[in-house]
C-alpha cells in the first residue's frame, strides 16, 4: 500500500510489491513474462494445428484459372488431404511448417507482449479492463504483431505452400526459399499484403481479446483475483476464435490472394476485393471456412490454456 493506504495490483489483480520502485520492477516483470510465455506457447501451439492451416490456405489458392490457367484442383477438405498425402506423404500436409515455426514463437511473444503492455497502462484501480478498453488492447497487439511478425512470416508461407502447388517447385527450404523472394522481388517480397493483414491481425486480436477478456471477467463475477479453471479458459479460447473467423475470414481470403505468386495481378488490396467479388462472387471471400474454423478454434483454447499455464507457473518461480 502507499501513504493514502492504496493498494498496488498488476493487470492481472495480485498485488505488487509495496514500494514504489518495487511495483515497477514487477510491472516490467510481468511483460517480459507475456513475451517468454506468449513465444513457448506460439511454438507449441503451431506444431500441434498446422495441417489445418495448409489444408485451409490450398483451398482458398485454389482459383479456376490458377498458375496454369485450369480448373481447381480440389473438390473439398477431404479431397485436398487425400491429393496431398497421395502426392507427398503426410508430411506433405506440413509443408511450410518451418516458416510458420520460425515466425510463431516471435509473432505470440509480440501479440501477448504487446497486450500485457497495453492492459498494465490500461486497468483500473482493480485491475480490470473496461470493455472498449479490452478491444483497443486486443486491437493494439494484432496490429503490433502484423507489422513486426506475421506479414513476412505469412507471406513466406502462402509462397511455400503456392510453390508446391505448380508442376516444377522451385524452393528447397525456408532460407532458399526467403533467399529467392528478397532476391527477386526485394524485401517488399517478404511484405506483400501488409494492410490487409494488419486489418486481419488487427480485427483478429480484438474479437478475441474482447470476447476472452469478457467471458473472463463475467466468470470472476468482476473479482480479477478469481482463477479461472483451464478447461473453461479452453472453451472461451474457442469460443473467441469462432467469434473471429465469422468476423474476418473475408479479410483473410484476400490477405491470402495477395500474398500468393500471382499477387502482381492484383493493383493492391483494394483491387483485390473487387476482383474477387467481380469474377467469383460474394461466398469467395467465405472460402476455407471450415478448416479455419476448425483450426482457429482448436488454436486459440489451445494457446490460451498454454498460455495461462505458463503465466502461472511463471508466477509461482519467477519473482
Amino acid at each position: 500500500m502507499d501513504s493514502k493506504g492504496r493498494q498496488f495490483k498488476n493487470p492481472f489483480g495480485r498485488p505488487w510489491m509495496t514500494e514504489t520502485g518495487a511495483a515497477a520492477a514487477a510491472s516490467s516483470s510481468m511483460g517480459l513474462k507475456g513475451i517468454v510465455a506468449g513465444g513457448i506457447t506460439g511454438g507449441i501451439e503451431i506444431c500441434i494445428t498446422f495441417p489445418t492451416e495448409y489444408v485451409k490456405t490450398q483451398l482458398q489458392l485454389d482459383e479456376k484459372g490458377g498458375l496454369k490457367g485450369g480448373e481447381k484442383k480440389y473438390n473439398g477438405i477431404m479431397d485436398c488431404v487425400k491429393k496431398t498425402v497421395r502426392q507427398h506423404g503426410f508430411f506433405g500436409l506440413y509443408r511450410g511448417l518451418s516458416v510458420l515455426l520460425y515466425g510463431s514463437i516471435p509473432k505470440s511473444a509480440v501479440r501477448f507482449g504487446a497486450f500485457e503492455e497495453l492492459k498494465k497502462r490500461s486497468v483500473d484501480s482493480n485491475g480490470n479492463l473496461a470493455p472498449h478498453q479490452r478491444l483497443l488492447c486486443g486491437l493494439g497487439a494484432g496490429v503490433s504483431e502484423a507489422i513486426l511478425a506475421v506479414t513476412p512470416m505469412e507471406t513466406v508461407k502462402v509462397k511455400f505452400i503456392n510453390d508446391q502447388r505448380s508442376g516444377n517447385p522451385r524452393y528447397r527450404g525456408f532460407f532458399h526459399g526467403v533467399t529467392m523472394i528478397v532476391k527477386e522481388q526485394g524485401i517488399r517480397g517478404i511484405y506483400q499484403g501488409l494492410t490487409a493483414t494488419i486489418m486481419k491481425q488487427g480485427s483478429n486480436q480484438a474479437i478475441r481479446f474482447f470476447v476472452m477478456e469478457s467471458l473472463k471477467d463475467w466468470w470472476r463475477g468482476g473479482d480479477p483475483q478469481k482463477s479461472v479453471p483451464k478447461p473453461v479458459v479452453g472453451a472461451f479460447g474457442a469460443f473467441a476464435g469462432a467469434a473471429s473467423v465469422f468476423g474476418n475470414t473475408p479479410i483473410d481470403v484476400v490477405k491470402t490472394r495477395m500474398q500468393g505468386l500471382e499477387a502482381s495481378k492484383y493493383k493492391n488490396t483494394a483491387d483485390c476485393f473487387m476482383k474477387i467479388w467481380r469474377n467469383e462472387g460474394p461466398s469467395a471471400f467465405y472460402k476455407g471456412t471450415v478448416p479455419r474454423l476448425s483450426r482457429v478454434c482448436l488454436d486459440v483454447a489451445i494457446t490460451f490454456m498454454i498460455y495461462d499455464s505458463f503465466m502461472e507457473l511463471f508466477n509461482n518461480i519467477w519473482k
